[in-house]
């Protein structure tokens, strides 16, 4: 997949569908993406680099378009893909998997079962087993790749979750899921399809 020679945003919707592997040396994870969030870089108020904020910990971001930026919040590691070219900080976040392989394994890291073990990125690396110590690697380079998987049947937009206060960039569409997928973040159960009507 090109990381570099698209609009962020693009990226962010064609990474739904695609499957999320890690190989630990114990074992192998995977999962479809099926929740994404576009960081525009130094415009965007949401996003880290805003203004050309750069500092050890955001080193990543600035990096080519491919590489993985992995950042702590409140505990949980978050995981991004650098899109565009050395310099442009911009980046996509994983928000969301529906478990593929390794299931058992990620029921026991996250201590629960369903819905719940991958729908939000804390919980999906979690699960996953990912840490910050990938942050500075390249994607499909290391133990993390992602690789083609399916077609979304309907991608829904909506602005992102958790910026509030960030002007116009709080109600920016930015925020991209496979529509009625429960492992969604937040998926209401009224808005989920059941019946799995969800690929193409």
């Amino acid at each position: 997949m090109d990381y570099i020679n698209q609009p962020t945003e693009d990226i962010a919707r064609k990474l739904l569908g695609k499957i999320l592997i890690h190989q630990t040396p114990t074992h192998s994870y995977s999962g479809y993406i099926v929740e994404t969030e576009a960081y525009i870089g130094v415009e965007d108020m949401a996003c880290h680099s805003y203004a050309g904020r750069r500092t050890p910990r955001l080193e990543s971001m600035y990096k080519i378009g491919g590489t993985i930026y992995i950042y702590t919040m409140h505990t949980h590691q978050m995981l991004n893909i650098v899109t565009k070219k050395v310099g442009d900080p911009q980046a996509v976040l994983i928000r969301a998997i529906e478990p593929l392989g390794g299931i058992e394994w990620m029921e026991r890291n996250r201590k629960t079962k369903g819905v719940t073990i991958c729908n939000g990125p804390g919980k999906l690396t979690k699960a996953m087993e990912i840490t910050k110590a990938l942050d500075g690697n390249v994607i499909n380079g290391t133990s993390l790749f992602i690789t083609d998987g399916k077609k979304p049947l309907q991608i829904e937009e909506s602005a992102r979750i958790g910026i509030p206060n960030k002007e116009e960039w709080t109600s920016k569409p930015l925020r991209y899921y496979v529509k009625g997928h429960p492992f969604v973040s937040g998926m209401k159960k009224g808005e989920m399809d059941l019946k799995g009507e969800l690929w193409k």
